[in-house]
């Protein structure tokens, strides 16, 4: 398998982790026994130095909105985006972003959490961050949509994430159902703070997006019984292609070890089905009123109508309003295009073989697929 743009070098002065607080930095080093490799020492330094700094300003935030979040409610039930890594749940997520009646984490809240009520309106209007996802080129700003599995991450949650920092170690999946009682409380009561500070920060209805999500259904609606959800699926040998590249982008580039690579194959091959299958396994726990599944492709192909489509189908108000936003957004994004891939035959057997029911299930095992209809994706 390959792609026609070149992994990243590792560079050992970016890194996801500086946003952490002190604690959870440490309880991470100290997770994996501090294997760090010599040439990321000077980051550990630096981060540890950072991370110090972040629970500093987060007791002050703490302090200062701490009972002003409590206090906050949570009007609208969220719609979450789901779907299995690199299926589409970026744009959509940016899609439905546009709508002035949504709000949503963004990229400053994210990764600076422990404090992004203080410091965001400061940082963000001295310090513009133009920046490129590392996986795919496409553009970072500080207040685009981002995936609330980071905040998670530097408040101290498990997360799959996590994985990232030490690569060459045996991977962990984070099961949150699986859980105690007291850390899967722990994890609830962090994300519903988060959102709450969040929503004081900009109230509206709240889209959040995560793959990881796509497996939390069950817990989701403990928190959020009225919940609204998206599913978007896409061809999976794509997925596949597009899920291997982006590990091994991040690994290589946010990584605390210089990555191997090894096993990084099967463990995408055996997440997928994981991940589907919880999904589906969970799905009639939710009123299909409240459901929706569509597929990249047409999406890719007709976002005004496929965002239509949703709307309707979760009786969702305001598309009258997105519309515009919606067409001047994507006229801007009219050169895009996303990486081509080559795939052997052989691994291509091998994903038709272990992810056949969830192929099947999306329609992907048809001459006339929705991946089919679609070039140059």
């Amino acid at each position: 398998m390959s792609d026609e743009s070149p992994l990243p070098s590792p560079i050992p002065g970016q890194q996801l982790w500086s946003g952490m607080s002190f604690p959870a930095w440490v309880r991470l080093l100290a997770q994996h026994r501090f294997a760090m490799d010599r040439c990321y020492w000077p980051v550990v330094l630096r981060n540890t130095a950072v991370s110090f700094l972040s629970s500093l300003l987060g007791c002050v935030q703490t302090f200062r909105y701490g009972r002003e979040v409590a206090r906050t409610p949570i009007r609208e039930p969220p719609l979450f985006v789901l779907g299995f890594f690199r299926s589409g749940t970026t744009l959509l997520h940016d899609l439905l972003a546009l709508d002035p009646r949504h709000t949503f984490p963004n990229t400053y809240e994210c990764f600076l959490t422990h404090h992004f009520l203080l410091t965001e309106d400061f940082v963000t209007r001295r310090y513009p961050l133009q920046s490129k996802r590392v996986m795919d080129d496409v553009p970072m700003t500080w207040d685009q949509p981002q995936e609330d599995e980071f905040a998670l991450c530097m408040l101290g949650q498990p997360s799959f994430y996590l994985n990232i920092s030490f690569p060459n170690r045996l991977f962990q999946d984070a099961d949150i159902e699986s859980l105690p009682p007291r850390a899967r409380a722990a994890w609830k009561r962090t994300l519903y703070r988060f959102l709450q500070a969040v929503t004081l920060k900009r109230p509206g209805r709240l889209v959040i997006k995560s793959p990881l999500h796509s497996k939390r259904i069950r817990v989701l609606l403990e928190l959020f019984p009225e919940a609204r959800f998206v599913h978007i699926v896409r061809d999976p040998y794509r997925v596949y292609a597009s899920t291997i590249k982006m590990l091994r982008a991040m690994t290589s580039t946010f990584g605390l070890q210089r990555p191997t690579f090894a096993g990084l194959e099967e463990l995408v091959l055996s997440r997928y089905p994981l991940m589907m299958g919880k999904l589906e396994a969970d799905r009639p726990l939710v009123d299909p009123a409240r459901f929706h599944e569509m597929h990249y492709e047409d999406l890719a192909r007709d976002p005004v109508g496929q965002l239509r489509t949703l709307y309707d189908a979760l009786a969702l108000d305001g598309f009258a309003e997105l519309q515009p936003r919606l067409e001047a957004y994507l006229a801007k994004q009219a050169g895009y295009r996303t990486n081509r891939y080559h795939m052997e035959p052989g691994l291509r057997d091998e994903i038709s073989r272990r992810w056949a029911e969830f192929i099947h299930r999306y329609g992907y095992d048809k001459e006339e697929s929705p991946s089919a209809q679609v070039s140059g994706l």
